[in-house]
Protein backbone atom coordinates (compact mmCIF):
# COMPACT_ATOMS: atom_id res chain seq x y z
CA UNK A 1 0.00 0.00 0.00
CA UNK A 2 1.43 3.60 -0.95
CA UNK A 3 1.72 5.97 2.18
CA UNK A 4 2.42 9.48 2.73
CA UNK A 5 4.04 11.06 5.22
CA UNK A 6 2.93 14.50 4.99
CA UNK A 7 3.76 17.92 7.23
CA UNK A 8 6.61 16.97 8.38
CA UNK A 9 10.46 19.01 8.46
CA UNK A 10 13.15 16.67 6.20
CA UNK A 11 16.36 16.02 8.05
CA UNK A 12 18.98 15.03 5.67
CA UNK A 13 22.60 14.72 5.23
CA UNK A 14 22.84 18.39 3.60
CA UNK A 15 19.62 20.58 4.13
CA UNK A 16 16.69 20.66 6.53
CA UNK A 17 13.13 21.48 4.15
CA UNK A 18 9.27 21.34 4.90
CA UNK A 19 8.17 18.27 2.15
CA UNK A 20 5.91 15.02 1.75
CA UNK A 21 7.43 11.96 1.35
CA UNK A 22 5.63 9.66 -0.82
CA UNK A 23 6.25 5.77 -0.40
CA UNK A 24 5.16 3.06 -2.68
CA UNK A 25 6.47 -0.56 -3.19
CA UNK A 26 8.85 -0.28 -0.09
CA UNK A 27 10.68 3.08 -1.72
CA UNK A 28 10.59 6.03 -1.54
CA UNK A 29 9.16 6.91 -4.39
CA UNK A 30 9.20 10.86 -4.58
CA UNK A 31 9.81 13.93 -2.22
CA UNK A 32 7.54 16.91 -2.79
CA UNK A 33 3.82 18.12 -2.39
CA UNK A 34 0.74 16.70 -4.58
CA UNK A 35 2.02 13.78 -6.10
CA UNK A 36 -0.28 12.11 -8.81
CA UNK A 37 -2.05 8.75 -8.71
CA UNK A 38 -1.43 8.80 -4.62
CA UNK A 39 -5.27 9.56 -3.65
CA UNK A 40 -5.82 6.00 -2.12
CA UNK A 41 -2.23 6.31 -0.14
CA UNK A 42 -2.37 6.11 3.53
CA UNK A 43 -1.46 9.33 5.01
CA UNK A 44 0.76 9.52 7.98
CA UNK A 45 0.30 13.08 9.78
CA UNK A 46 3.85 14.82 10.68
CA UNK A 47 2.77 18.09 11.78
CA UNK A 48 5.44 19.65 13.98
CA UNK A 49 7.98 16.41 13.81
CA UNK A 50 11.20 16.01 12.06
CA UNK A 51 11.35 12.71 9.21
CA UNK A 52 14.97 11.59 9.43
CA UNK A 53 16.54 8.33 7.51
CA UNK A 54 16.54 5.37 9.47
CA UNK A 55 19.99 5.01 11.76
CA UNK A 56 22.55 3.27 10.21
CA UNK A 57 24.69 1.37 13.13
CA UNK A 58 27.81 -0.12 11.62
CA UNK A 59 29.38 -1.89 14.69
CA UNK A 60 27.26 -4.39 17.01
CA UNK A 61 27.54 -7.60 17.73
CA UNK A 62 24.42 -9.53 18.83
CA UNK A 63 24.45 -13.29 20.17
CA UNK A 64 28.13 -12.86 20.76
CA UNK A 65 30.14 -15.76 22.86
CA UNK A 66 32.33 -14.93 25.54
CA UNK A 67 33.84 -17.00 27.81
CA UNK A 68 31.24 -18.58 30.11
CA UNK A 69 28.09 -16.70 28.33
CA UNK A 70 26.93 -14.91 25.49
CA UNK A 71 26.24 -11.78 24.44
CA UNK A 72 22.61 -11.24 26.18
CA UNK A 73 21.21 -9.36 22.72
CA UNK A 74 20.75 -11.83 20.23
CA UNK A 75 20.16 -11.29 16.51
CA UNK A 76 15.97 -10.52 17.32
CA UNK A 77 16.54 -8.85 20.39
CA UNK A 78 19.36 -6.55 19.28
CA UNK A 79 17.96 -5.45 16.56
CA UNK A 80 14.09 -5.22 18.09
CA UNK A 81 16.08 -2.93 20.59
CA UNK A 82 18.04 -0.72 17.81
CA UNK A 83 14.07 0.07 16.38
CA UNK A 84 12.79 1.67 19.01
CA UNK A 85 15.77 4.09 19.18
CA UNK A 86 15.46 4.61 15.34
CA UNK A 87 17.61 2.28 13.82
CA UNK A 88 16.62 -0.01 10.90
CA UNK A 89 19.98 -1.42 9.47
CA UNK A 90 23.04 -2.59 11.70
CA UNK A 91 26.23 -4.42 10.87
CA UNK A 92 27.11 -7.56 12.68
CA UNK A 93 30.26 -9.38 12.51
CA UNK A 94 30.24 -12.92 12.22
CA UNK A 95 33.30 -14.80 14.31
CA UNK A 96 36.12 -16.51 12.42
CA UNK A 97 35.62 -19.76 14.19
CA UNK A 98 36.06 -22.20 11.82
CA UNK A 99 39.21 -22.87 9.94
CA UNK A 100 37.37 -21.57 6.80
CA UNK A 101 36.71 -17.76 6.28
CA UNK A 102 33.76 -18.70 4.05
CA UNK A 103 32.23 -21.15 6.36
CA UNK A 104 31.94 -19.03 9.35
CA UNK A 105 30.49 -16.72 7.23
CA UNK A 106 27.69 -19.06 6.22
CA UNK A 107 27.55 -20.37 10.00
CA UNK A 108 26.67 -16.83 11.70
CA UNK A 109 24.03 -16.04 8.46
CA UNK A 110 22.21 -19.13 9.52
CA UNK A 111 21.69 -18.20 12.68
CA UNK A 112 21.57 -14.45 12.17
CA UNK A 113 18.81 -14.67 9.21
CA UNK A 114 15.69 -16.36 10.26
CA UNK A 115 16.15 -13.87 13.59
CA UNK A 116 16.61 -10.27 12.68
CA UNK A 117 14.11 -7.74 13.00
CA UNK A 118 15.32 -4.72 11.02
CA UNK A 119 17.72 -4.99 8.17
CA UNK A 120 21.52 -6.20 8.21
CA UNK A 121 24.82 -6.71 6.73
CA UNK A 122 27.90 -8.21 8.42
CA UNK A 123 31.20 -7.93 8.47
CA UNK A 124 33.54 -10.97 7.84
CA UNK A 125 36.16 -11.29 11.37
CA UNK A 126 39.30 -12.34 10.18
CA UNK A 127 41.62 -14.16 13.27
CA UNK A 128 42.81 -16.99 11.55
CA UNK A 129 45.76 -16.61 9.31
CA UNK A 130 47.25 -18.80 6.87
CA UNK A 131 47.44 -18.74 2.95
CA UNK A 132 44.02 -20.19 2.64
CA UNK A 133 42.15 -17.54 4.61
CA UNK A 134 43.76 -15.43 2.81
CA UNK A 135 42.72 -16.51 -0.50
CA UNK A 136 39.27 -16.78 0.63
CA UNK A 137 38.73 -12.97 1.21
CA UNK A 138 38.34 -12.49 -2.98
CA UNK A 139 34.99 -14.77 -2.35
CA UNK A 140 33.60 -12.49 0.32
CA UNK A 141 32.25 -9.51 -2.09
CA UNK A 142 30.33 -12.77 -3.89
CA UNK A 143 28.68 -12.96 -0.51
CA UNK A 144 27.90 -9.09 -0.29
CA UNK A 145 30.56 -8.73 2.62
CA UNK A 146 33.06 -5.95 1.75
CA UNK A 147 34.99 -5.67 5.03
CA UNK A 148 37.01 -7.53 7.29
CA UNK A 149 37.60 -7.04 10.43
CA UNK A 150 41.34 -7.63 12.49
CA UNK A 151 42.78 -7.03 15.74
CA UNK A 152 46.00 -5.72 17.38
CA UNK A 153 45.34 -6.90 20.65
CA UNK A 154 43.88 -10.24 22.51
CA UNK A 155 47.21 -12.05 22.29
CA UNK A 156 46.80 -15.54 21.47
CA UNK A 157 42.91 -15.26 20.73
CA UNK A 158 42.10 -12.91 17.83
CA UNK A 159 45.76 -11.23 17.12
CA UNK A 160 47.27 -11.13 14.16
CA UNK A 161 50.79 -9.61 13.72
CA UNK A 162 52.11 -7.03 11.90
CA UNK A 163 53.24 -8.53 9.37
CA UNK A 164 50.06 -10.97 8.99
CA UNK A 165 47.88 -7.75 9.18
CA UNK A 166 50.08 -6.22 6.27
CA UNK A 167 49.37 -9.01 3.77
CA UNK A 168 45.62 -8.68 4.50
CA UNK A 169 45.23 -5.10 3.69
CA UNK A 170 47.62 -5.99 0.87
CA UNK A 171 44.80 -8.31 -0.35
CA UNK A 172 42.05 -6.74 0.47
CA UNK A 173 43.17 -3.38 -1.35
CA UNK A 174 43.28 -5.39 -4.60
CA UNK A 175 39.67 -6.35 -4.18
CA UNK A 176 37.78 -3.30 -2.97
CA UNK A 177 37.63 -4.59 0.70
CA UNK A 178 37.63 -2.79 3.85
CA UNK A 179 39.92 -3.33 6.48
CA UNK A 180 38.71 -2.42 9.85
CA UNK A 181 41.17 -2.67 12.82
CA UNK A 182 40.69 -3.14 16.95
CA UNK A 183 43.29 -0.74 17.77
CA UNK A 184 45.17 -1.35 21.52
CA UNK A 185 48.58 -2.66 22.28
CA UNK A 186 47.96 -6.19 22.88
CA UNK A 187 51.63 -6.47 24.26
CA UNK A 188 51.49 -3.98 26.85
CA UNK A 189 47.99 -5.27 28.20
CA UNK A 190 48.58 -8.76 28.59
CA UNK A 191 51.54 -7.70 30.57
CA UNK A 192 49.72 -4.70 32.53
CA UNK A 193 47.11 -6.97 32.96
CA UNK A 194 49.21 -9.79 35.05
CA UNK A 195 50.99 -6.92 37.25
CA UNK A 196 48.18 -5.44 38.49
CA UNK A 197 46.73 -9.16 39.38
CA UNK A 198 49.82 -9.79 40.78
CA UNK A 199 49.90 -7.12 43.10
CA UNK A 200 46.33 -7.64 43.88
CA UNK A 201 44.62 -5.02 42.14
CA UNK A 202 40.85 -6.99 41.33
CA UNK A 203 38.51 -3.70 40.65
CA UNK A 204 37.00 -2.51 37.63
CA UNK A 205 38.99 0.29 37.42
CA UNK A 206 42.09 -1.60 36.64
CA UNK A 207 40.44 -2.55 33.52
CA UNK A 208 41.37 0.70 32.27
CA UNK A 209 44.36 1.09 33.73
CA UNK A 210 45.83 -1.88 32.22
CA UNK A 211 44.46 -0.49 28.84
CA UNK A 212 46.91 2.82 28.05
CA UNK A 213 45.36 5.30 25.88
CA UNK A 214 48.91 5.72 24.57
CA UNK A 215 48.79 1.87 23.04
CA UNK A 216 46.04 2.80 21.47
CA UNK A 217 47.30 6.11 19.89
CA UNK A 218 50.40 3.93 18.70
CA UNK A 219 48.88 0.82 17.32
CA UNK A 220 46.72 3.51 14.96
CA UNK A 221 49.58 5.20 14.17
CA UNK A 222 51.16 1.73 13.01
CA UNK A 223 48.32 -0.05 11.56
CA UNK A 224 47.95 3.24 8.83
CA UNK A 225 51.97 2.44 8.55
CA UNK A 226 51.22 -0.72 8.00
CA UNK A 227 48.02 0.17 5.31
CA UNK A 228 50.34 3.00 3.97
CA UNK A 229 52.80 0.21 3.13
CA UNK A 230 50.46 -1.54 1.47
CA UNK A 231 49.86 0.84 -1.32
CA UNK A 232 47.70 3.06 0.63
CA UNK A 233 45.39 0.13 1.63
CA UNK A 234 41.63 1.92 3.24
CA UNK A 235 41.61 1.68 6.55
CA UNK A 236 38.52 1.91 9.16
CA UNK A 237 39.33 2.22 12.81
CA UNK A 238 36.68 1.39 14.87
CA UNK A 239 35.59 2.48 18.56
CA UNK A 240 38.23 5.58 18.62
CA UNK A 241 38.42 6.34 22.29
CA UNK A 242 41.38 9.11 22.58
CA UNK A 243 41.22 12.23 21.54
CA UNK A 244 45.02 11.86 20.37
CA UNK A 245 43.34 9.18 17.66
CA UNK A 246 41.68 11.28 15.90
CA UNK A 247 45.45 13.36 15.36
CA UNK A 248 46.27 10.29 13.64
CA UNK A 249 43.58 10.30 11.39
CA UNK A 250 44.62 14.16 10.34
CA UNK A 251 48.12 13.20 9.91
CA UNK A 252 47.93 10.55 7.83
CA UNK A 253 44.95 11.81 5.95
CA UNK A 254 47.43 14.67 5.09
CA UNK A 255 49.52 11.89 3.50
CA UNK A 256 47.18 10.53 1.26
CA UNK A 257 45.85 7.47 2.98
CA UNK A 258 42.01 7.11 2.88
CA UNK A 259 41.81 6.34 6.68
CA UNK A 260 38.02 6.17 8.33
CA UNK A 261 37.38 6.39 12.18
CA UNK A 262 34.50 6.03 14.15
CA UNK A 263 34.26 6.67 18.09
CA UNK A 264 30.67 5.98 20.38
CA UNK A 265 28.49 7.27 22.72
CA UNK A 266 30.46 5.91 25.60
CA UNK A 267 33.71 7.69 24.70
CA UNK A 268 31.89 10.52 24.40
CA UNK A 269 30.03 10.92 27.50
CA UNK A 270 31.73 8.89 30.28
CA UNK A 271 35.07 8.09 31.88
CA UNK A 272 37.45 6.44 33.79
CA UNK A 273 36.04 7.58 36.68
CA UNK A 274 32.06 5.54 36.20
CA UNK A 275 34.47 2.04 36.65
CA UNK A 276 35.49 3.09 40.22
CA UNK A 277 32.08 3.64 40.94
CA UNK A 278 30.48 0.42 43.21
CA UNK A 279 28.85 -0.85 40.37
CA UNK A 280 31.43 0.15 37.80
CA UNK A 281 31.17 -3.61 36.23
CA UNK A 282 28.56 -1.60 33.75
CA UNK A 283 30.72 0.45 32.18
CA UNK A 284 33.66 -2.41 31.28
CA UNK A 285 34.58 -2.35 27.87
CA UNK A 286 37.28 -2.49 25.63
CA UNK A 287 38.70 -0.29 24.91
CA UNK A 288 37.57 1.43 28.19
CA UNK A 289 36.46 5.26 28.80
CA UNK A 290 38.89 7.80 29.18
CA UNK A 291 39.30 11.06 30.28
CA UNK A 292 37.11 14.20 30.02
CA UNK A 293 39.87 15.89 28.21
CA UNK A 294 39.18 12.53 25.91
CA UNK A 295 35.91 13.63 25.47
CA UNK A 296 35.72 16.66 24.42
CA UNK A 297 38.50 15.77 21.75
CA UNK A 298 36.02 13.24 20.21
CA UNK A 299 33.53 15.48 20.17
CA UNK A 300 35.79 17.65 18.59
CA UNK A 301 36.81 15.67 15.79
CA UNK A 302 32.88 14.74 15.23
CA UNK A 303 32.03 18.61 14.93
CA UNK A 304 34.49 19.27 12.60
CA UNK A 305 34.52 15.93 10.65
CA UNK A 306 37.55 14.19 11.17
CA UNK A 307 35.48 11.37 12.85
CA UNK A 308 32.98 10.61 10.46
CA UNK A 309 30.46 7.69 12.00
CA UNK A 310 28.96 7.12 15.66
CA UNK A 311 28.24 3.38 16.26
CA UNK A 312 27.76 1.54 19.56
CA UNK A 313 29.78 -1.39 19.73
CA UNK A 314 27.00 -2.79 21.71
CA UNK A 315 27.50 -5.88 23.29
CA UNK A 316 25.54 -6.24 26.15
CA UNK A 317 25.71 -8.72 29.15
CA UNK A 318 23.34 -8.85 32.11
CA UNK A 319 25.15 -7.30 35.03
CA UNK A 320 23.67 -9.89 38.16
CA UNK A 321 22.60 -13.25 35.78
CA UNK A 322 22.11 -14.81 38.98
CA UNK A 323 18.61 -13.30 38.44
CA UNK A 324 16.46 -13.89 35.58
CA UNK A 325 15.12 -11.28 33.51
CA UNK A 326 11.68 -11.39 32.13
CA UNK A 327 11.78 -10.65 28.46
CA UNK A 328 8.22 -10.81 26.63
CA UNK A 329 6.91 -12.32 28.74
CA UNK A 330 9.78 -15.06 29.53
CA UNK A 331 12.52 -15.91 31.62
CA UNK A 332 15.87 -14.82 30.38
CA UNK A 333 19.01 -15.71 32.23
CA UNK A 334 22.36 -16.12 31.57
CA UNK A 335 25.93 -15.59 33.14
CA UNK A 336 26.58 -11.64 33.44
CA UNK A 337 29.46 -9.07 34.74
CA UNK A 338 29.18 -10.97 38.41
CA UNK A 339 31.34 -13.66 36.66
CA UNK A 340 34.58 -10.79 37.27
CA UNK A 341 33.35 -10.08 40.99
CA UNK A 342 36.76 -10.72 42.46
CA UNK A 343 38.86 -10.81 39.17
CA UNK A 344 38.21 -7.72 36.54
CA UNK A 345 39.83 -9.12 33.67
CA UNK A 346 37.26 -11.95 33.87
CA UNK A 347 34.11 -9.33 33.41
CA UNK A 348 32.29 -9.53 30.35
CA UNK A 349 33.72 -6.45 28.25
CA UNK A 350 31.00 -5.51 26.46
CA UNK A 351 27.87 -2.47 27.14
CA UNK A 352 24.32 -2.33 25.63
CA UNK A 353 23.88 0.78 23.53
CA UNK A 354 22.01 -0.20 20.01
CA UNK A 355 18.77 1.57 21.36
CA UNK A 356 20.35 4.48 22.63
CA UNK A 357 22.96 5.34 20.03
CA UNK A 358 20.67 8.31 18.27
CA UNK A 359 18.07 9.47 21.31
CA UNK A 360 21.30 9.67 23.30
CA UNK A 361 22.96 11.52 20.77
CA UNK A 362 20.08 13.67 19.48
CA UNK A 363 20.25 15.18 22.98
CA UNK A 364 24.39 15.35 24.04
CA UNK A 365 24.82 16.40 20.25
CA UNK A 366 22.06 18.47 19.18
CA UNK A 367 20.50 19.61 21.54
CA UNK A 368 23.22 21.34 23.57
CA UNK A 369 24.40 22.37 20.41
CA UNK A 370 27.66 20.43 19.93
CA UNK A 371 26.73 18.77 16.28
CA UNK A 372 24.21 20.17 14.14
CA UNK A 373 20.84 18.04 12.79
CA UNK A 374 22.46 17.48 9.37
CA UNK A 375 25.63 16.72 11.05
CA UNK A 376 23.37 13.87 13.31
CA UNK A 377 22.15 12.17 10.30
CA UNK A 378 26.00 12.19 8.81
CA UNK A 379 27.45 10.51 11.46
CA UNK A 380 23.68 8.44 12.40
CA UNK A 381 22.87 7.40 8.83
CA UNK A 382 24.32 8.81 5.74
CA UNK A 383 28.28 7.98 6.48
CA UNK A 384 28.16 4.68 7.44
CA UNK A 385 25.60 3.42 4.89
CA UNK A 386 28.67 5.02 1.85
CA UNK A 387 31.72 3.86 4.05
CA UNK A 388 30.23 0.19 3.90
CA UNK A 389 28.39 0.11 0.37
CA UNK A 390 24.63 0.47 1.34
CA UNK A 391 24.00 4.23 0.02
CA UNK A 392 21.66 5.98 -0.45
CA UNK A 393 19.47 2.29 -0.42
CA UNK A 394 19.98 2.58 3.33
CA UNK A 395 20.99 5.82 5.24
CA UNK A 396 19.21 8.70 2.87
CA UNK A 397 15.73 9.96 2.05
CA UNK A 398 16.24 9.79 -1.44
CA UNK A 399 14.15 8.70 -4.21
CA UNK A 400 14.98 5.30 -4.72
CA UNK A 401 16.11 4.59 -1.71
CA UNK A 402 14.27 1.55 1.13
CA UNK A 403 11.88 4.17 2.98
CA UNK A 404 13.47 3.44 6.26
CA UNK A 405 12.20 6.83 7.94
CA UNK A 406 11.88 7.73 11.55
CA UNK A 407 9.23 10.49 12.84
CA UNK A 408 10.79 12.72 15.31
CA UNK A 409 9.60 14.13 17.80
CA UNK A 410 12.08 17.41 18.60
CA UNK A 411 10.13 18.22 21.86
CA UNK A 412 9.35 15.33 23.62
CA UNK A 413 10.82 15.06 26.98
CA UNK A 414 12.01 11.46 27.93
CA UNK A 415 12.87 10.32 31.03
CA UNK A 416 15.66 7.79 30.04
CA UNK A 417 16.84 4.20 31.24
CA UNK A 418 16.19 0.70 31.22
CA UNK A 419 12.43 0.93 31.43
CA UNK A 420 12.42 2.67 28.17
CA UNK A 421 15.16 1.15 26.43
CA UNK A 422 14.79 -2.14 24.50
CA UNK A 423 17.58 -4.05 25.22
CA UNK A 424 17.48 -7.51 26.78
CA UNK A 425 19.72 -6.43 30.03
CA UNK A 426 19.26 -5.35 33.36
CA UNK A 427 20.63 -1.80 33.36
CA UNK A 428 21.14 1.21 31.24
CA UNK A 429 23.95 3.48 31.44
CA UNK A 430 22.02 6.35 30.90
CA UNK A 431 19.43 5.96 33.56
CA UNK A 432 17.43 9.53 34.92
CA UNK A 433 19.66 11.32 31.80
CA UNK A 434 16.69 13.57 30.88
CA UNK A 435 15.92 13.98 26.83
CA UNK A 436 14.62 16.37 25.00
CA UNK A 437 13.58 14.66 21.25
CA UNK A 438 12.61 11.49 20.66
CA UNK A 439 11.18 8.27 18.02
CA UNK A 440 7.63 8.67 17.83
CA UNK A 441 7.36 6.35 14.45
CA UNK A 442 9.75 4.10 12.71
CA UNK A 443 9.43 2.52 9.36
CA UNK A 444 11.49 -0.86 7.78
CA UNK A 445 10.88 -0.30 3.80
CA UNK A 446 7.65 1.36 4.34
CA UNK A 447 6.42 -0.89 7.32
CA UNK A 448 5.49 0.48 10.59
CA UNK A 449 7.57 -1.34 12.97
CA UNK A 450 7.52 0.93 16.15
CA UNK A 451 4.60 3.02 16.92
CA UNK A 452 5.59 5.25 20.13
CA UNK A 453 5.78 1.97 23.02
CA UNK A 454 4.09 -0.46 20.15
CA UNK A 455 6.26 -3.16 18.53
CA UNK A 456 4.70 -4.01 15.25
CA UNK A 457 7.98 -5.81 13.99
CA UNK A 458 8.69 -9.31 13.93
CA UNK A 459 11.58 -12.25 14.24
CA UNK A 460 12.90 -12.57 10.44
CA UNK A 461 10.90 -9.44 9.53
CA UNK A 462 14.83 -7.28 8.45
CA UNK A 463 16.61 -8.89 5.17
CA UNK A 464 20.30 -9.42 4.69
CA UNK A 465 22.19 -6.42 2.68
CA UNK A 466 24.51 -7.67 0.49
CA UNK A 467 27.00 -4.61 0.01
CA UNK A 468 28.48 -3.32 -3.00
CA UNK A 469 31.91 -2.39 -3.63
CA UNK A 470 31.88 1.26 -3.68
CA UNK A 471 34.92 3.38 -5.74
CA UNK A 472 38.08 4.50 -3.84
CA UNK A 473 36.95 7.58 -1.85
CA UNK A 474 38.58 10.60 0.74
CA UNK A 475 37.66 10.31 4.15
CA UNK A 476 36.55 13.09 6.25
CA UNK A 477 32.50 14.36 6.65
CA UNK A 478 33.22 16.58 3.47
CA UNK A 479 34.63 14.63 1.20
CA UNK A 480 33.24 10.80 1.20
CA UNK A 481 32.56 10.62 -2.62
CA UNK A 482 28.66 11.04 -3.80
CA UNK A 483 29.49 8.82 -6.41
CA UNK A 484 29.09 5.75 -4.00
CA UNK A 485 24.80 6.62 -4.65
CA UNK A 486 25.49 4.33 -7.73
CA UNK A 487 23.75 1.28 -6.51
CA UNK A 488 22.72 -2.21 -8.26
CA UNK A 489 18.90 -2.56 -8.85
Amino acid sequence: MEKIITGGTLVTESEIFEADLFIRDEKIAAIGKNFPGSETAEIIDAAGKLVLPGGVDPHVHLNLPMPGTVSSDDHYTGTKAAAFGGTTTVIDFANHDLLSLVDSFHAWQENALPNVAVDYGIHQNFTRFNQKTLSEIAQLPELGVTSVKMFTAYNGRMRLQDGEIFQVMREAKDLGVLSLIHAENGDLIELLVAEALKAGHTEPVWHARTRPAWGAVESVLRVCALAYSAGKAPVYIVHMNVAEEADQLYYMRERGLPVFGETCPQYLLFTEKDLERPDGAKWICSPPMRSEKDNQGLWNALADGTIEVVSTDHCPFLCDGTKPLIYEGAPYQQPGKELGKDDFSKIPNGLPGVGDRMPVLWTKGVVEGRISPTQFVQVMCSNPAKIFGMYPQKGSLIPGADADVVLWDPRKKVRYGAGISQHRTDYNLYEGLELTGFPEKVFLRGKLIVDGTKWLGKRGGGRFIKRWLPPPVSSGCSTISGEMSVYPG
